[in-house]
């Protein structure tokens, strides 16, 4: 019997993945949970086969407590979901000790083929970011200007670059404004930009959000 947790912030998303996962695995046994820190009281709580975690939750990230259920389950392999740019995001997922990483704009079919996957015991990502991690084998590469960004700071701008506002961005991950402006300003620097439409223009242009 498979059991699976999803933890997402929006229902809809959520009885969506909960319809591909029944359809492919008749006898799944599904939790849900609507943001990382209650993914993780159920983690520890009780076993699993698989956990789907989104990246962008309220409060901590999918991404922000992987680290805790390696320390909690290191046998439990981990999928996360982003609707950001997965050229970016993957690496630093699968780095990060998760399993796999997949595109919410991917199709069902490839959500149950990185499942199967992943079960099998390999780790997935989209036959796109495959290439082009290949390709970058032996190359050397110069490090791109949003390399330096911490996991948070780089979902953050990928939001601003969405058209987020401050108070949206708050809002939505559980933060004070303060502290969105904080990571605004840090990101700016880092950056070396001056506005969140030069963010837009580069996070386009790099593949960091559609």
């Amino acid at each position: 019997m498979l059991k699976v947790l999803i933890a997402d912030d929006h229902a809809m998303i959520r009885e969506g993945l909960k319809q591909v996962l029944r359809k492919a695995f008749s006898d799944a046994v599904i939790g849900e949970v609507q943001n990382a820190e209650e993914a993780l009281e159920l983690i520890r709580k009780k076993e699993w086969d698989l956990a789907v975690l989104d990246i962008t939750m309220p409060g901590r990230s999918g991404l922000d407590i992987l680290q805790d259920i390696k320390l909690a389950r290191p046998k439990l392999p981990v999928l996360i979901m982003s609707m950001h740019g997965e050229d970016q995001f993957a690496l630093r997922v699968l780095k990060a000790g998760a399993a796999g990483f997949i595109s919410k704009h991917s199709a069902p079919e490839e959500l149950v083929k990185a499942i199967r996957k992943i079960l099998s015991g390999g780790r997935y990502v989209s036959a796109s970011v495959a290439e082009k991690m290949v390709s970058d084998l032996g190359r050397e590469t110069q490090n791109l200007p949003h390399e330096s960004l911490s996991d948070r700071e780089l979902q953050v701008m990928c939001m601003f670059a969405m058209g987020k506002t401050n108070k949206q961005l708050a809002q939505e991950l559980s933060l004070s404004v303060k502290t969105i402006s904080t990571y605004r300003a840090r990101i700016l620097e880092k950056m070396n930009m001056k506005s969140n439409a030069e963010l837009t223009r580069y996070a386009i242009k790099g593949g960091l959000v559609e």
